[in-house]
């Protein structure tokens, strides 16, 4: 597992922003603000295809 959070590099300084880990075959999505919050986990299809549609 790759437990080091990230931000995008096109995040703004205005701190509205959200950070991803890789969990085995998954990703973790996180808002920056909230460290200790809840937590989106989604399959390796599902962050594909949502990678996929950011990129049209």
């Amino acid at each position: 597992m790759d437990s080091r959070w990230r931000k995008s590099t096109r995040s703004g300084g205005n701190g509205a922003c959200v950070e991803v880990r890789r969990d085995g075959q998954a990703a973790q999505v996180r808002d920056s603000k909230d460290e200790l919050g809840p937590t989106l986990r989604f399959d390796a299809a599902a962050w594909s295809a949502f990678l996929s549609d950011l990129e049209r």
